[in-house]
């Protein structure tokens, strides 16, 4: 990677990628994200249809108080270094989706499990947004296709329909187009702004239910956005 190139984002290298990694394993629950599945949600967040702000999707990733101020700092300056990565690479075509790695009968192999568990978290904290949108505008469905084929083949998602296995080309292609997909999801967004009646529902939904209007608390379980 060209780091001496200015226009080139400042992602996490790869020391800094295994430090925060090591740090959510050791600190992590059964169900919590780990560094594929907060790369999943943050880059959701990033073309998602409303910002949502750190104290709401923190709580997603840490789970325990710091052991010290110098921890934490250090702990929050890498999230939001991976954070602000995903924009800067998707404008320049450098995104890779975070993917964790399981272990098969023929060995080692890549999973966008995880990935896809934080992707699905992330548009749970703006749920009444992206399941109205994605029920109104079959195009938007259309778009997230790759991404939600590869949540249904992790058991992430729930079909309605019967759904074959993805074949190992299947699977590779919908990976492939994740970057393609996240750039052109964050570009509806941009064209197909939130509109004021959305807004009202959100608010009304969350009032009702007793949540703060503005930061509603994340849903753990996922798969709500699939209609």
């Amino acid at each position: 990677m060209n780091t001496t190139n200015p226009d080139w984002p400042s992602s996490l290298n790869d020391s800094e990628l295994d430090e925060l990694d090591r740090y959510l394993r050791a600190h992590a629950g059964d169900g919590d994200l780990l560094l594929d599945g907060v790369h999943g949600m943050l880059s959701a967040l990033t073309v998602g249809p409303m910002q949502v702000l750190p104290e709401e999707w923190l709580p997603e990733v840490l789970h325990e108080p710091f052991a010290d101020e110098e921890e934490g700092n250090r702990v929050l300056a890498l999230l939001a270094k991976l954070n602000d990565s995903i924009a800067a690479e998707l404008d320049v075509d450098a995104y890779e989706p975070i993917l964790g790695e399981i272990d098969t009968e023929a060995g080692p192999a890549l999973s966008a499990a995880g990935w896809c568990e934080g992707f699905s978290r992330a548009i749970d904290l703006r749920a009444s947004l992206w399941e109205k949108r994605l029920a109104d505008d079959p195009a938007l469905m259309e778009l997230l296709g790759p991404v939600m084929a590869l949540a249904v083949d992790e058991g992430i998602l729930s079909a309605e329909a019967d759904f074959d296995k993805l074949s190992d080309e299947e699977y590779d292609e919908c990976l492939a187009q994740v970057p393609a997909v996240l750039g052109a999801v964050g570009q509806y967004w941009h064209e197909h702004p939130v509109t004021e009646a959305e807004l009202e529902a959100m608010v009304h939904a969350a009032a009702e239910s007793g949540d703060d209007e503005h930061n509603p608390p994340p849903r753990h379980r996922s798969g709500h956005w699939v209609h």
